[in-house]
């Protein structure tokens, strides 16, 4: 894991390096974006090799009415491909979606909230609107039993079952996020954490 945390701080030291702006900084999300998908698919090549399925997949939504948080970078980030992507309807459509849920789950507070299930406002015909600028939290949230995650969104209350998720890629992918944020901190760069919908909001 210091590996992760140290690839992940070395990242983010990059986007000082010819002067901080927005464009350095959204490249090294990006590139710490591909970092991130290279690692999930070499997970999931030796994942099938050992016998084991990654049941996670387009059209398979259950984990994407969940609260999602990420770092205020990441959803900086994701509000740029928006703007670049969407229409002015689709943009017009997000955000309603986004007040929908935003109220919603303002109202809960801790287990509630972890357990609340409502449709993420990226959510468009069972896939990801945003997938190419989806958070980390996203990338590295992959389950080796449908059922499970079946079960979790029918009935979150259940404290014996959670999702089957794979350890590993989510241990490294906040390490890595971790080593960002750390770089940004120590130039003077605070950051802070936000659910999906708050900062399509701010």
């Amino acid at each position: 894991m210091r590996a992760f945390y140290s690839d992940g701080f070395k990242l983010g030291m990059k986007v000082f390096d010819s002067g901080f702006n927005k464009e350095s900084l959204f490249s090294a999300i990006n590139e710490m974006h591909e970092i991130i998908n290279e690692l999930t698919d070499s997970i999931s090549v030796f994942a099938k090799r050992q016998g084991i399925n990654i049941d996670c997949k387009k059209g398979c939504y259950w984990c994407c009415h969940q609260p999602v948080f990420a770092l205020d970078y990441e959803l900086d980030y994701l509000k740029s491909f928006i703007k670049k992507n969407f229409t002015s309807e689709q943009e017009k459509d997000l955000i309603e979606k986004a007040k929908l849920k935003n109220t919603h789950l303002s109202k809960l507070r801790n287990e509630e909230l972890l357990n609340s299930k409502f449709p993420c406002p990226l959510l468009e015909n069972g896939a990801c609107s945003a997938y190419e600028a989806r958070p980390v939290a996203c990338r590295i949230y992959l389950s080796t039993n449908l059922t499970s995650c079946q079960i979790f969104y029918n009935k979150p209350e259940n404290e014996n079952n959670f999702p089957a998720l794979l350890d590993f890629p989510m241990k490294a992918g906040r390490m890595i996020n971790e080593g960002f944020k750390a770089a940004l901190k120590s130039n003077g760069i605070n950051t802070e954490e936000f659910r999906i919908e708050e900062k399509l909001l701010d």
